[in-house]
């Protein structure tokens, strides 16, 4: 038994060794390398593992650019991995730029790839290019009326300003401030329903892809749709915003008409009350009057008489008057 024991301690160290020994020495990666016609040796390959560097995403990258006539660097492949680089990405974008004879080289890819741009989608973008449908833009002609605009704005990817470049934003903000120029500056909306295309010419002729990762192909106006007469609106708020101030301002000299009229009613009931106290003190002059002689009951009923006559005049002038009773 213990021989046996030996034995299986001897096949166990045996596999574990041969297991280490094929995971830091891969010997069939390497021999994968050779029949592509790649030319790595064997101590590289162990020192990429050393280096935290995966050998078989090297590998397979060189043998696919191999296989496409490309001549690539392992130390730069290397490097860009070690700087979060995507390898296979940037292979395969140049594989692909290659075959669209599309000018790229490994340090632009490098550099889009560590921009965080995907390389193989923007050299697809230039093969093929992308349509961004843009969202709703309202906009209003000279006439008032509102218009909303969809359009379809045909893209490529401009390799050269990917680096730095603005993004399919910028594109649409772009558009859309063109396409609310473009509405803005017409004389009324009939004469943006018959020439769409003016739009786009007046948008394409502002260079809006100027600065971006993109090249403006072309801009087509895929909906226009009338919306509310603006200039109806605004005229009505301007009505109201008029009624309501001729509204306050009546309302200001009715307060003040109203305050003069209770100034006079006062007025007028200060001075009734000083006629009053005037004619309360009649009698009492009447009486100094008799008493000193100054007056004479002939000369009371004198009095008395006239204003009886006085009475009966106005009675007569102001029919439906009653005379005045004292």
């Amino acid at each position: 038994m213990s021989q046996v024991g030996a034995i299986l301690t001897i096949i166990a160290v045996c596999i574990v060794g041969l297991w280490i020994i094929f995971y830091f020495v891969p010997v069939g990666l390497w021999f994968q390398a050779l029949v592509s016609g790649v030319r790595i040796s064997l101590l590289q390959l162990i020192f990429m593992r050393w280096r935290k560097v995966p050998p078989r995403v090297i590998v397979q990258a060189m043998i696919e650019g191999t296989k496409a006539g490309l001549t690539l660097n392992r130390n730069e492949m290397e490097a860009h991995y070690l700087a979060g680089g995507r390898v296979p990405k940037v292979v395969h974008a140049l594989v692909s730029a290659q075959k669209a004879n599309i000018p790229l080289d490994f340090k632009m890819a490098t550099a889009i790839d560590l921009a965080g741009r995907d390389v193989f989608e923007a050299v697809q973008m230039s093969v093929n290019p992308k349509v961004i449908n843009t969202p709703p833009v309202t906009a209003v002609a000279k006439d008032g009326i509102q218009l909303i605009t969809k359009a379809r704005v045909t893209v490529r990817a401009n390799i050269k300003q990917l680096v730095g470049g603005a993004g399919e934003e910028t594109v649409l903000a772009r558009v859309g401030e063109g396409i609310v120029t473009a509405i803005g500056s017409s004389q009324n909306h009939k004469e943006v329903l018959e020439n769409p295309d003016k739009i786009s010419k007046t948008v394409l002729n502002k260079g809006l892809d100027a600065g971006t990762a993109f090249e403006i192909l072309s801009i087509d106006i895929a909906d226009i749709d009338i919306g509310r007469n603006i200039g109806a609106v605004l005229q009505m708020d301007q009505a109201n915003a008029d009624k309501n101030i001729a509204q306050a301002k009546a309302e200001e000299r009715r307060a003040m008409a109203v305050a003069l009229e209770q100034e006079m009613k006062a007025k007028a009931q200060e001075a009734r009350a000083k006629v009053i106290e005037a004619e309360a003190q009649i009698p009492l002059a009447m009486a100094d009057a008799f008493k000193s002689g100054n007056l004479g009951i002939m000369d009371y009923y004198r009095i008395k008489n006239i204003e009886a006559d006085t009475n009966m005049r106005d009675s007569i002038a102001k029919p439906g008057v009653e005379p005045k009773k004292k």
